[in-house]
């Protein structure tokens, strides 16, 4: 799936369901941080979350439903691996794939939170991080305590190309035309149902 020298960038998650904030996003972080390839990373499920996610094999259907684009691979690494946690999955990887260059992307969102993740300190040392902007998280992600702590290695948005070839900790915030789109929000309307 990768070769050595290759700059991928990984986007993890859930995605239940996958919809168009999710492509969005991958589609910035091609064209901003000078990805070869990003790969969604279906997760068995979220930790930090209470309810279980609809099966796998829906999820991924969907995903490749959404996401079209030939640079972008949607898959279940982690069912195989057998991992659960974000920095596990990461280590296996670097292993698998010595001289590929991953990059960690993410919603801002997510980085409020992004100190409850398991070992989000290892992460932050040794994967380069995309933080793009998500509706109404701007300030909560950048008080965050990941972004605190690691202010002195955020690079400026108009560097983001040179993200990937930085040594971790290097983090960017990515400033883009916003969607508002969310997987809670269409599972509330009912656009979704986990089966079981």
């Amino acid at each position: 799936m990768a070769t050595p020298g290759m700059i991928i960038g990984l986007l993890g998650g859930s995605f239940d369901p996958a919809h168009d904030g999710h492509a969005h996003l991958t589609r910035e972080a091609l064209k901003r941080l000078g990805l070869d390839r990003v790969w969604w990373l279906v997760s068995p499920g979220n930790p930090l979350k209470a309810n279980p996610p609809a099966p796998m094999a829906e999820r991924v259907a969907r995903a490749r439903r959404v996401m079209g684009d030939p640079r972008v691979a949607i898959t279940d690494i982690e069912v195989r691996l057998g991992t659960r946690f974000t920095a596990e999955t990461l280590e296996r990887l670097m292993a698998i794939y010595p001289g590929v260059r991953f990059v960690w992307l993410m919603g801002a969102d997510n980085l409020a939170e992004f100190h409850r993740w398991d070992r989000w300190d290892w992460i932050m040392r040794h994967v380069p991080i995309a933080i793009f902007a998500r509706p109404g998280k701007r300030l909560a992600a950048r008080g965050a305590r990941a972004a605190e702590e690691y202010a002195r290695w955020r690079l400026p948005g108009h560097a983001a190309g040179l993200l990937a070839r930085r040594r971790a900790p290097a983090w960017v915030f990515l400033d883009m035309p916003l969607n508002d789109m969310s997987s809670s929000a269409i599972r509330a309307r009912g656009e979704w149902r986990r089966t079981e």
